[in-house]
């Protein structure tokens, strides 16, 4: 989709690009965390109906679950009543490049 409009110099074309599914429920995660709401934006955001949103939205969450899950645990502290809870995530593992 494009839009054109004329000036003194001639005539002028901005390509318009919606965005993808991934980038569309990262601009919706940032404004809201309720996950209906969400899917709203997103779906408003790329132009298309929500049912099919959050159907890719259901398929993108469980990709995403599937690969990095946080181990959790309660600590209770001698002196302390209230419960902590402390996450423990694998640290990102970045490729070396080659020594040559």
């Amino acid at each position: 989709m494009s839009v054109t409009w004329m000036t003194k110099y001639g005539a002028r074309r901005v390509r318009v690009e919606l965005p993808t599914l991934e980038d569309a429920l990262f601009a919706a995660e940032g404004l809201t965390p309720d996950t209906s709401q969400q899917i709203h934006i997103a779906a408003a955001l790329m132009q298309v109906p929500e049912d099919q949103v959050r159907a890719e939205a259901e398929r993108l969450c469980k990709e995403r679950a599937g690969g990095r899950q946080a181990v959790r645990e309660v600590v209770r502290g001698p002196r302390s009543s209230a419960p902590v809870v402390v996450e423990r995530r694998s640290p990102r593992r970045f490729q070396r490049e080659a020594v040559r």
